[in-house]
């Protein structure tokens, strides 16, 4: 098929960037990524600067290959990544316009690479457990409610992408954060830094620049894994918990 892409080309942070357009030929059995690849080899034959994009796994996993596509994070299909997205579901003759994800919080590196640094923050700041090391328990020595541990690992299928911070006309993380909340608040392991870990976790994502969420639910439309909108609530209610309920620690 013969496609018509609109890609936005960025030297680096500082410059203002603008919509490249190029002609390709494409086969609908390549997945976007491909077709990126082919794009950039044609480019690179031609002596142009190839377009800068991230991927890693490619196989869905790793949230890495974050772009939007045609307005949408990661593109028109649900619950798909970018690297997940094939060309079967375009037409010949079809324009796609490829940008990096928006949001102040992740500032353009290069075309459609963005840094992603204040989710790294976010989990430093408390998204892990302490344990005590040595061997492992015994399994049967923690029981866990079916429904907890459901839910918990529900929530850890977040793949910290970013599609939800492009999805939000607020450019609010709370969709991450609520994910990554829950999925240790659920399990035993993580109460005994659970209200700490929401007060430190949410002054780190205002200190990144994300913006408030008002539960439009567009950051679980976009979500490429699915995380329910109501571990939003989740970190809402912690939240209440740790400040007015006075049960932080720190």
């Amino acid at each position: 098929m013969k496609l018509t892409l609109k890609v936005w080309r960025q030297r680096d942070a500082v410059d203002s960037g603008r919509l490249a357009t190029y002609d390709i030929e494409a086969d609908e059995d390549m997945s976007f990524l491909e077709m990126l690849d082919v794009l950039n080899e044609k480019l690179i034959l031609s002596g142009e600067e190839p377009v800068a994009f991230d991927h890693d796994c490619r196989e869905g996993i790793c949230g890495a290959c974050s772009m939007v596509i045609d307005g949408q994070p990661h593109g028109p299909q649900r619950a798909t990544t970018t690297c997940q997205l094939h060309m079967r579901h375009y037409n010949d003759g079809d324009t796609i316009v490829v940008e990096p994800f928006r949001s102040g919080a992740f500032p353009v590196i290069k075309d459609l690479v963005v840094d992603r640094g204040a989710f790294d923050k976010m989990i430093q700041a408390g998204g892990y457990v302490s344990a005590n090391t040595g061997s492992a328990p015994e399994a049967h020595s923690t029981p866990v409610p079916k429904a907890a541990a459901d839910r918990s690992f529900a929530a850890a299928n977040c793949i910290g992408c970013g599609a939800c911070v492009a999805a939000c006309p607020n450019g609010s993380a709370s969709l991450f954060l609520g994910a990554k909340l829950t999925h240790l608040g659920e399990m035993p392991q993580g109460q005994p830094e659970r209200y700490d870990r929401v007060v430190n976790m949410v002054q780190t994502h205002d200190d990144a620049g994300f913006g408030g969420c008002t539960n439009t639910g567009a950051c679980a439309v976009a979500c490429p894994k699915e995380i329910p909108l109501d571990v939003i609530s989740q970190l809402n209610r912690d939240y209440l918990a740790a400040t007015v309920g006075g049960k932080k620690k720190g």
